[in-house]
């Protein structure tokens, strides 16, 4: 007679295997096994594929990438006011939005290996979208602050995301104000140069802007964040990556 208990260790080891990998990938990226798998599965789910692949109203990971935003925010905060006891408010902001803005962050994701996990609708082209990656890295740091608590996610966002990837001294020595080295550029050169908002994206409550560079009527760079202010510098930086890469001298 086929014992009772069978079916059931069956059933176990068919759930454990499933999703062994995916375990594997968050202990290896949060440093922590994780407890409950559904958050983490959760954060990756990005809104397009419930659209795509599932029926009725179905969890996406934007509460989660609400609630890690906030987190994040609040550890990096807590590490910078400590690290610089003699700096102002100005410039603890100004590094903290260096290191959490949308295009940090998406790079970040990419680094530690997270985009190979998000669940996204392939079909309709999301994926080109750049701020998913970033997205879903917040969406794993609300995750593991339900999942483990404040303690650990403060460990796992200093040991495992900033320490490792942020140059602090990089950081805090490279000028800020990317769009008024440019502008001093280009009237050190005679040359004309405007910003000009290219797109606008809306998610939810958020607004993601792209700003683009033009120099003499030629479009030198773009980037995106959630101002226009901040599109505008992050398009002024990629401007004069793209310069000093041509051997242009910058001031």
């Amino acid at each position: 007679m086929l014992s009772p208990i069978r079916p059931v260790f069956r059933a176990i080891n068919k759930f454990f295997y499933k999703d062994k990998a995916f375990v594997n990938a968050v202990t290896h990226i949060t440093g922590m096994a994780p407890d409950n798998l559904h958050l983490y599965q959760l954060a990756f789910t990005h809104t397009s594929f419930v659209r795509q692949n599932l029926k009725g109203n179905q969890e996406t990971n934007e509460r989660l990438e609400f609630l890690g935003d906030a987190i994040l925010g609040a550890v990096i905060a807590e590490y910078l006011f400590k690290k610089y006891p003699y700096k102002d408010e100005g410039f603890l902001t100004e590094i903290r939005s260096r290191m959490v803005n949308r295009e940090s962050l998406n790079s970040l994701a990419v680094k530690v290996g997270l985009n190979s996990l998000i669940k996204v609708d392939n079909i309709s082209g999301v994926t080109r979208h750049k701020f998913i990656n970033g997205n879903a890295l917040e969406a794993l740091v609300g995750a593991v602050y339900l999942d483990k608590g404040y303690k650990d996610t403060k460990d796992f966002i200093l040991k495992k995301l900033v320490k490792p990837h942020f140059d602090l001294h990089q950081l805090t020595t490279t000028t800020s104000n990317f769009k008024s080295k440019l502008i001093e550029w280009a009237q050190g050169q005679n040359r004309s140069i405007r910003f000009e908002i290219v797109g606008q994206k809306q998610s939810g409550s958020t607004t993601e802007f792209t700003a683009a560079v033009v120099v003499d009527d030629d479009i030198i760079a773009s980037g995106s964040g959630l101002s226009k202010k901040k599109a505008e510098q992050a398009a002024a930086e990629k401007s004069m990556e793209v310069l000093k890469a041509a051997g242009t001298q910058l001031p």
